[in-house]
Order: C-alpha cells, then sequence, then structure tokens
C-alpha cells in the first residue's frame, strides 16, 4: 500500500462495507497477502447488525449456520447464547471476528464512498469517499448488502413530523424510552413484526400499520446448550460440508420432508403440519413437503392451516381476518419468524390499522392520518424494508468502461453476472449484490462468491493477469438463466421485495438467482476451466505503465 497524499491511497484491493460479507473479504485478501483496505459507512463494524439495532432485531437464520467458518477454533471459542442470536451478541461477534484476525488496523470507518469511477489509463479504480478521501485500487469488492438502503413510506408529510420518528434499518444509539408513549409501526414485515411484542410490553398505546398481511410464523427459538455446542464442534467438518455443499440450495442444516403431500393422506399431512408449525425459523420452509412451493393445491391447504392457526391465537376474530393473506401463497413474500406477533394483538393496547381499508392520507405534526381519521403519536416507527439488491450500488457513484453509469444504466433493472460482477466493471466485484443469493442462508451463498473473487484475484496474480471482466456472452448467458427460471420461483412479483415490490416505481425485475447455488457453481465452474476464464481475464501490463 502507498500513499500518494495524507489523503490519497494505493491499494491492490478496496472492500466497500464491514458487515458480514466485506469482513470476510477483507480476511481473504488479507491472508493471501495483498494490500487491502476496507471503506465502511459507519462507525464501527457489523453492516446490517450496526445500523439494525432496534429492539428485538435478531437472527431467523440458525446462529451457527449464519457464522464464518473457515476458522474451526473461531467456530468453537464463540459459544453462541441462543439458536438465534439477538442484535447485541451479533455486532460483538463480527467485532470479535476483526479483532481476532488483526483486520480492525485495515478498517476505515465513517467513511461512505460517493464515488467509484474507473480509469482506463490506469487499469484502476478511483474512489472517493463522503469526506474527501482519496482511494485508488486495482480490484474492488464492494460488500455493501442487499438490506442496507433503508426504504422509507411514500407518504405526504414525513419530514413534517414533530416526534420521535425512526427506521428500523437507521436504528438510534441511543436506546429509545417507549414508557408511556403513543407509538406507531408502519410495516408488519420481519422487522415489524419482531418489534411489536417488545414496544407493546412497554408502551401506552401501539397502532401497526398493515398494508398487506404476511405469513408469519413462529420463530421456535431456544437456548444454546452446552451438548449442542460440543455436537457441533465434534461434528464440525461435517457442518461445514452441509452447509457449503453445492447441493445444499438454502445453505442450512433443516432435515428435509423426505417426500411430497400426495404420499401422505389429508389427515397425515394435518399432523405434519403441525411438525411444521413448531420448526425452527425458516424450517417452514425447508422442511416442508418437497412440493409445498411448486404445488398450488397442496400450499392452498397449508395456507388455510395457518390462517386457522391465526384465527385460534388471535381472540378478535375481526382483526384476525385482517392479520391472513389472501392475495399470496406462502413463501409468496419473505416469511417473518417471530416469537408472540400474533399474541400481541389479545393486548388492550395494540390495534391493527388495515391499510387497505383505510388508506394514508398524511403524516403531519402530531401524527398520522388516514381515511379513517387523524391519530396522535410520540414515536413513529419506519418498518417498510429497503430498497433490496440494487439500492447501495446505484447510490455509490459508480462509473464503469466506456462510461457505464449504475445509476442510470440500472434504471430499469441490474444487468450482471454471477451476481457479482458485470460487463464494462471490470475489476469490480459485488457480492451479496443482485441475483446473488437463492433466497436461503445469505451468508452461505456470499462466502462462496468471495472463495471464487479471492481466488480468482490469487490465480490473476500468479499468472500475471490484472484485469477481470466477464464478457458480453458471458452476462448474457447468466441473466438468460435468471429471466428464465424466475417465473418458477414461488416469490410473487406483485408483493415480494425480492422483485422490488415494495418499492413505488422500481421496476419488477427479480433480484435473486433462481438458479440458486448448483448453477451459481456450475457456471463459474465453466468460466475458470479456461485459463483466461473465457477472455474475462486479461493483461494490461505491456500497455499500461503503472
Amino acid at each position: 500500500m502507498t500513499s500518494r497524499s495524507d489523503n490519497e491511497v494505493d491499494i491492490e484491493v478496496l472492500v466497500i462495507g464491514a458487515g458480514v460479507v466485506g469482513i470476510y473479504a477483507l480476511h481473504r485478501a488479507i491472508e493471501a497477502g495483498f494490500s487491502a483496505q476496507t471503506l465502511e459507512a459507519g462507525d464501527d463494524v457489523g453492516g446490517v447488525w450496526y445500523w439494525n439495532r432496534y429492539p428485538a432485531a435478531r437472527f431467523d437464520s440458525e446462529s451457527y449456520t449464519y457464522a464464518y467458518l473457515f476458522s474451526k477454533e473461531l467456530f468453537d471459542e464463540w459459544k453462541w447464547e441462543e439458536e438465534f442470536a439477538t442484535q447485541p451478541e451479533i455486532e460483538r461477534y463480527l467485532n470479535h471476528v476483526v479483532d481476532r484476525f488483526d483486520l480492525r488496523k485495515h478498517i476505515r470507518t465513517g467513511q461512505r464512498v460517493v464515488s467509484a469511477v474507473w480509469n482506463e489509463d490506469a487499469n484502476r479504480w478511483d474512489v472517493t469517499t463522503e469526506t474527501g478521501e482519496h482511494v485508488r485500487a486495482r480490484w474492488v469488492i464492494s460488500a455493501t448488502g442487499g438490506l442496507s438502503v433503508p426504504h422509507y413510506p411514500e407518504i405526504d408529510g414525513l419530514e413534517s413530523f414533530l416526534g420521535e420518528g425512526h427506521h428500523t434499518g437507521a436504528w438510534p444509539h441511543v436506546p429509545l424510552d417507549f414508557a408511556g408513549k403513543r407509538v406507531a409501526i408502519i410495516g408488519n414485515g420481519p422487522s415489524g413484526a419482531q418489534i411489536l411484542p417488545v414496544i407493546s410490553e412497554i408502551a401506552a398505546q401501539v397502532d401497526l400499520y398493515q398494508r398487506t398481511p404476511t405469513w408469519t410464523t413462529p420463530l421456535n427459538n431456544s437456548p444454546m446448550t452446552d451438548e449442542k455446542r460440543q455436537w457441533l464442534s465434534e461434528n464440525f467438518e461435517q457442518v461445514v460440508q452441509t452447509l457449503t455443499a453445492p447441493t445444499n440450495p438454502t445453505g442450512f442444516m433443516h432435515p428435509p420432508a423426505g417426500r411430497f403431500s400426495t404420499d401422505d393422506t389429508p389427515e397425515q399431512r394435518q399432523a405434519f403440519y403441525e411438525q411444521i408449525w413448531k420448526a425452527p425459523g425458516f424450517g417452514k420452509l425447508t422442511s416442508n413437503y418437497y412440493d409445498m412451493t411448486t404445488n398450488r393445491e397442496v400450499n392452498l391447504e397449508f395456507c388455510e392451516f395457518l390462517a386457522n392457526k391465526i384465527r385460534s391465537i388471535v381472540t378478535d376474530q375481526a382483526t384476525a381476518e385482517r392479520l391472513i393473506p389472501k392475495d399470496h401463497l406462502f413463501g409468496a413474500k419473505r416469511p417473518p419468524f417471530i416469537a408472540d406477533y400474533f399474541e400481541s394483538f389479545n393486548k388492550p393496547n395494540v390495534s391493527l390499522v388495515s391499510l387497505r381499508e383505510t388508506p394514508f392520507v398524511r403524516v403531519d405534526a402530531t401524527g398520522i392520518e388516514t381515511t379513517e381519521g387523524h391519530r396522535d403519536y410520540d414515536i413513529i416507527v419506519y418498518a417498510t424494508g429497503f430498497d433490496f439488491g440494487t439500492g447501495a450500488l446505484t447510490r455509490m457513484g459508480v462509473v464503469g468502461r466506456d462510461g457505464l453509469d449504475l445509476s442510470t444504466d440500472w434504471e430499469d433493472g441490474p444487468s450482471d453476472f454471477a451476481g457479482f460482477s458485470a460487463h464494462r466493471l471490470p475489476n469490480f466485484f459485488f457480492p451479496g449484490g443482485p441475483h446473488g443469493a437463492g433466497g436461503g442462508n445469505y451468508p452461505r451463498y456470499s462466502q462462496d462468491q468471495v472463495d471464487w473473487i479471492a481466488d480468482t484475484l490469487i490465480y490473476a496474480r500468479e499468472h500475471g493477469l490484472d484485469r477481470f471482466e466477464p464478457t458480453e456472452e458471458q452476462e448474457g448467458a447468466w441473466m438468460t438463466m435468471v429471466e428464465t427460471l424466475a417465473p418458477l420461483s414461488i416469490f410473487s412479483a406483485e408483493h415480494s421485495h425480492y422483485y422490488g415490490a415494495n418499492v413505488q416505481g422500481k421496476p419488477k425485475k427479480f433480484l435473486l438467482n433462481p438458479g440458486g447455488r448448483a448453477k451459481l457453481h456450475e457456471m463459474l465452474g465453466e468460466l475458470s476451466s479456461t485459463e483466461d476464464y473465457g477472455g474475462a481475464l486479461a493483461s494490461t501490463r505491456d500497455r499500461v505503465a503503472v
């Protein structure tokens, strides 16, 4: 690493973002002997787990499956407290990893990237931060994640509210005092559903504003036992093999159902649904019948089972009916896995406001007006999700070769290769970006991508190559796969944030990898089967003075 001036640095690998993926990318780069540095917008590491610190924020993937798997010593020494860890423990864990592997000295916090421009003559990226810092890098790994740009609801008058208003994805570091307060929660996805039970225990009144009901099911959390920790340690290699196998599409360890719905009688299916109701987290999907996401009739049957559960939990049946989705199947939206969500609506200080029946009119200085009338609030919680997939990448001033500008060229949807690179973006990678995950355990997909990127950089160095850019044909083949398989996905274009449906005006383009890890590994394997990666790898040393 060299310094050209007090605020200019020249390095080999620049990582943008110090969340789960960025920390791992930095570790791989340093471990491989590259000069590397990370620019992080926040004042500390953690990424989504630094910003999302609202009450009850936690994993809904099992802690040990979400965690890093590159070190058995790290795996053993961190004693997760719960199957599904809370945000404070997650943040402590990520800080522990940074310090244990001596990464903090390579991370510069409080540095939000506002410009990343490709310099063709120098074969480098010129990167600028909000504070005026400049970094020139041969390789850029933008690990900004799919859940890093909070999306606020499109309601008139948001800025006029004189009380406290906070998005769950940009939560203040100073604890909020909800005691005796009148609180509005706008949104009922995972964050809105998580925060409701906790706030309703102490607030005077909590109104949850719901646009579309979701198929929320119990998280079924439990403390981590010494016996479970011992088993995980003794079977570490098996755990890693299971979680990272390309044939594991979800990146979880949940046991499969082992059968189709048609293998059981109606009575057996009802008994099976009871077992699934008690399954942990994503097990409601991953351990369900093989045809749950492809057989409409069995999905409808499971939905009716869930609807009856809601009716049995929520005392007021009119409220129960408003909480039951009528316009999408189970899994069509990313389902929340939450403890005590429906039970909260039995509390005398909790009410549900259906925006389908009484839409927003405006937010004003004292509260919220709908077509039903006005309600005063002390605090408004915006639990309205994120500009998923493309949000951060299109806001960083990324300009590639021949003027490719992500802020405009991706207006109609992203075009990329393998969910982490793109034609006309030489030496620029974005693991965890659009088309990067398949809807399963996010870190397992991202680890696949980071490992391939790091191995490619090492290969390029060993072979005197200094430029990676997928060809137009390679990108086209990947996008054809995405567009061909997307209609087969369970996710709804009208309802799911995986299509950008939660952001008004955003093109409804599928933002996951519908081919899953198997297709990702297959196409990456094809690419790396030739010395020059099918024309994606090249050397510019003969024509560029560096």
